[in-house]
C-alpha cells in the first residue's frame, strides 16, 4: 500500500544534480574533486562515503575538510542509527556541505556488518526514522538518499515505489537510484556494480509516479552521450561514477554546455592539469605525496596521443619522495608534443 504523495509540492532542485559524479570509495577524496571541477564549473560531486560513527568519533577535517575551490560537494554518510545519524550532521554543519546523502545502497561486507548500506532497503521504516533525524539535525543542508532497485529476492517493481513513499513522506525530497538490484549473498561489492541487470525504465517509472520529487538515475551510464536521453526522458539527473574517473574529459569537460546550457567551450584536460599545480604545490608543502593527487589524473588524456607515456611517467616516478610539480609538466610535455 503506497503512502499517498502530495503531488502538488515541489521541491527546489539543484541545478548540479542534473550531472554528478558518484561517491566512490578510494577514488572521489579532495584531491579527486578539485581534478574533476576543473572540467565542469556546474555539475554536484560527492564525497566517499563516511561512516556516521567514523564522523562522530573521528577527526572530521580529516575525513570530510574540503576547499571552497570545489564547488557544489555533496557529503555521503552511511549509517543505521538514527541518533548516531542526527550527531554526524551536526558534525558536518561548519563544512558547509549543500547536501548530506544517506547510502541506502552500498553492498560491501563492511557496510553490511553494520547493517546500513543496501540492508537499508529491506526496512524503509528505518530510513525514515534515519532521515527524520537528519533533518531535524540539519543547518541548513539537504537530506537526500541513494538507493538500489532491490536486494536479493525482493521484486523491485513493488519495494522501490513502496521505499521512495515512506521515506519521502519523512522529507526526503531527492533520490539517486542505482538502477540495479543489489545482492547481498553471493555477489561481491565489485559484482553488484556489473552482474544484476539494469533496469532504467524503472527509475523512470518512479519520476511518473512521484512528479514532486527529483529522481536522479544511476548505474550503467558510460558517457555524456548515454546520459543526454534519461534527461530529455524527464528524469531530473543523471550520476556518473567509475566513467567519469576513469575518463573525466570524455563525461565532464563538455558538461557546463550540453547539460547545463553555459556558453562555453570544452575544457581541454592539459588546462585542467595546468589548473593543478598550484593545489600541488601547497598540498606537498603540507607532506602530500604527490601520487596522492595525481593517481586520480591517470586518465586526463584517455584517447589522445601521448596518453600512455603520461601515465607511465607518473605512475613511476609520483611515488618517489622528491616527485613534485615538475614531474606533472614533464608529463604533460609527452602530450602537448604528441599534439602539436
Amino acid at each position: 500500500m503506497l503512502h499517498h504523495i502530495d503531488n502538488t509540492k515541489r521541491y527546489s532542485k539543484s541545478k548540479g544534480s542534473r550531472l554528478s559524479v558518484a561517491p566512490m570509495m578510494q577514488w572521489t577524496d579532495r584531491h579527486c574533486r578539485l581534478f574533476h571541477r576543473q572540467f565542469s564549473a556546474h555539475a554536484l560531486l560527492y564525497t566517499e562515503m563516511v561512516t556516521a560513527r567514523a564522523l562522530v568519533h573521528g577527526d572530521p577535517q580529516r575525513l570530510i575538510g574540503k576547499s571552497d575551490e570545489e564547488g557544489e560537494v555533496a557529503l555521503q554518510i552511511g549509517g543505521s542509527e538514527p541518533d548516531v545519524l542526527a550527531e554526524a550532521v551536526r558534525v558536518a554543519a561548519p563544512f558547509g556541505y549543500g547536501e548530506i546523502n544517506l547510502n541506502c545502497g552500498c553492498p560491501s561486507d563492511r557496510v553490511q556488518s553494520g547493517a546500513f548500506g543496501a540492508c537499508l532497503m529491506r526496512d524503509a521504516g528505518l530510513v525514515a526514522e534515519c532521515v527524520s533525524a537528519m533533518r531535524s539535525a540539519s543547518q541548513g543542508a539537504k537530506i537526500t538518499v541513494k538507493c538500489r532497485i532491490g536486494v536479493d529476492d525482493q521484486e523491485p517493481h513493488e519495494v522501490l515505489p513502496e521505499f521512495i513513499a515512506r521515506v519521502s513522506a519523512a522529507g526526503v525530497s531527492h533520490f539517486v537510484v542505482h538502477a540495479r538490484k543489489a545482492w547481498l549473498q553471493g555477489l561481491s561489492p565489485k559484482e553488484n556494480r556489473d552482474i544484476p541487470p539494469l533496469d532504467h525504465p524503472l527509475v523512470l517509472q518512479m519520476k511518473g509516479l512521484f512528479p514532486a520529487l527529483e529522481i536522479v538515475i544511476n548505474g550503467g551510464i558510460a558517457s555524456l552521450d548515454e546520459a543526454m536521453p534519461h534527461l530529455e526522458s524527464g528524469l531530473d539527473g543523471v550520476m556518473i561514477g567509475r566513467a567519469a574517473y576513469h575518463d573525466p574529459c570524455a563525461v565532464l569537460a563538455d558538461a557546463d554546455a550540453r547539460v547545463f546550457g553555459q556558453s562555453s567551450a570544452p575544457v581541454d584536460p592539459a588546462d585542467a592539469v595546468r589548473a593543478m599545480l598550484p593545489h600541488i604545490e601547497a598540498e606537498l608543502t603540507q607532506g602530500t605525496r604527490l601520487n596522492q593527487i595525481t593517481r586520480h589524473m591517470l586518465g586526463a588524456f584517455i584517447g589522445r596521443p601521448g596518453a600512455r607515456l603520461w601515465r607511465r611517467e607518473l605512475s613511476e616516478g609520483a611515488h618517489l619522495p622528491e616527485a613534485g610539480p615538475e614531474l606533472v609538466e614533464k608529463a604533460l610535455t609527452h602530450v602537448e608534443k604528441r599534439a602539436a
